[in-house]
């Protein structure tokens, strides 16, 4: 080593440096990369520093003696806190290059970087601190023990500031797009899924390995609370009632979110929050999360819990104004089959089977809840046919035919103005449940997939609904009839493929049959 390169060291008293400061509780040391070709630097510097503590944490040291050597110890520790580097090794600039390496290709902005030199003419300090992104630059010849402490000390304060701001904006992030996420979900069961989930990201974002736990509950207005969503240790618990079925502790810990005046209760690594709508429904979440919450998790999730009262509130919003469109469609749809003296139960049958074909035949959840809500009015053009027709005993004359196909051209007239997705949906399953694959049906006389794909799946389940249930010119058929009856049919009147998946899942469709069995309308 040249007279240059030695690091001195003056009688400083160097212990104050090392003194732990109040308060702080320790952890894994911070990792400071020494890079030199000196081998004694690294001894010395490893000397120097050996008692040095900042937050309670002491220093693990590791060492690259070339810039190649450097280029492989800094990809490999990414979460160095501070680099140690000599200017002039292999070339007169080999620790300039690896400024740009650190910054540039391993795009590293927060390790601080200190450059220590034995020949400044090589590398002057004005320009280099002006070029390169570096931290601080020191001349081997004044760091004594004391002042290379102050500067280790002053490097690791400095990467603690941005961390903590680095860990203020990933989590703000990770706020915005969990809050996005739960906005996003429409049901409860998907909405409290991905609460939790959120919770998960939120409170573990630097534990990789870690498997969290929690549930949410829900009640509805006078009900008790039931586990709708669970994650971890509390799946087994899916279903049941909170009081019931949950560990005591768990739930009395839970339970002080409801009586909290507070949205949301933290001890240690749990967490319980509740929610209210306006409507008068409740949502509980409980929580553990992977480690202590610091005060930025607390904060971060409070954030985030606030977004999840209003997501809440808007569903049950949302849900209420759904039902109530939902029940005004259903009693409209029962209001037109009671007027031609059917069973008041075959719209909310059909409704059924065709939510569930369209979710056999591929169609995304939300579209197939769309069908069901849109089926009873698929024959709402019967509204204008003559109730001698509607309910004649006997065979239709080929004229009366005539006008009871009209029904389908009318009810498509009805609803097609409105804009209203369901109404939109409901006026294409009334003007083509009547048409055929073959071409032959009405009122268009579309064949094949030139029928949209409400109305083939519409015809399906509609004839299947009508030979199953008693009519005032006929009674219901027997399945092995109606079976026997839809196969010589298969790519006349029906889409082959649906017909077949109705026929293939017919048990489960029968389970719908049965729990909407037929019953007299008006108590008849």
């Amino acid at each position: 080593m040249t007279h240059n390169d030695q690091l001195l060291f003056a009688d400083d008293a160097p212990e104050t440096a090392r003194r732990r400061p109040a308060g702080e509780t320790g952890g894994a040391p911070w990792k400071v990369v020494v890079v030199d070709d000196e081998a004694e630097v690294h001894s010395v510097t490893k000397l120097v520093l050996s008692s040095f503590k900042y937050r309670g944490r002491g220093l693990a040291f590791v060492s690259a003696f070339s810039g190649e050597q450097a280029r492989s110890v800094i990809a490999a520790n990414p979460d160095a806190a501070v680099i140690l580097l000599d200017v002039v090794m292999e070339e007169n600039d080999t620790g300039l290059a690896l400024v740009k390496y650190i910054r540039e290709t391993v795009g590293n902005p927060f390790v601080r970087i200190i450059l220590r030199t034995g020949q400044p003419g090589h590398a002057p300090e004005g320009r280099i601190i002006v070029e390169y992104d570096i931290n601080d630059y020191k001349e081997k010849t004044e760091l004594t023990a004391q002042k290379l402490s102050t500067t280790i000390l002053a490097a690791l304060r400095t990467y603690c500031d941005i961390l903590t701001i680095e860990a203020n904006r990933d989590g703000l992030e990770h706020v915005i797009e969990a809050s996005k996420a739960i906005f996003e979900r429409k049901s409860l069961e998907k909405f409290s899924g991905s609460v939790l989930k959120q919770l998960q990201i939120l409170t573990c974002l630097h534990e990789r390995a870690a498997a969290p736990s929690g549930f949410a509950a829900f009640a509805p207005n006078g009900g008790g609370m039931g586990v709708l969503a669970a994650r971890g240790v509390y799946e087994q618990y899916l279903g049941g009632i909170l009081e019931r079925d949950l560990p005591g502790e768990v739930v009395d810990f839970a339970l002080r979110a409801a009586r909290s005046e507070k949205m949301h209760h933290i001890e240690g690594n749990r967490f319980a929050g509740l929610v209210r709508s306006k409507t008068g429904l409740k949502k509980l979440f409980y929580f553990e999360g992977c480690s202590v919450l610091s005060e930025l998790d607390r904060k971060l999730v409070g954030i985030f819990f606030n977004n999840v009262g209003i997501a809440f509130d808007n569903i049950c919003l949302n849900r209420e104004i759904e039902d109530t469109q939902r029940e005004i469609i259903f009693t409209l749809g029962e209001t037109i089959e009671c007027r031609s003296k059917e069973t008041g139960n075959h719209v909310r049958r059909v409704s059924e089977y065709l939510r569930l074909l369209a979710r056999k035949y591929g169609l995304p959840e939300e579209e197939a809840d769309m069908l069901r809500v849109a089926a009873p009015l698929h024959d709402v053009g019967k509204l204008a046919i003559p109730d001698a027709i509607l309910n004649k005993p006997g065979r239709l004359t080929e004229a009366e035919f005539e006008e009871v196909k009209k029904h389908s051209g009318l009810g498509f007239e009805l609803l097609k103005p409105s804009r209203r997705a369901i109404l939109q949906t409901a006026a294409i399953i009334a003007n083509q449940h009547h048409e055929r694959y073959d071409g032959t049906g009405y009122p268009n006389r579309l064949a094949g997939e030139a029928i949209h794909v409400y109305g083939r799946l519409g015809a399906v389940v509609d004839v299947f609904d009508a030979l199953a249930s008693d009519r005032v010119y006929r009674k219901a058929w027997d399945m092995e009839r109606i079976v026997q009856y839809m196969r010589k049919q298969r790519g006349r009147q029906f889409d082959p493929e649906m017909l077949d998946l109705l026929l293939a899942n017919l048990d489960e469709f029968l389970a719908i049959r049965d729990r909407f069995s037929d019953t007299p309308c008006n108590g008849e």
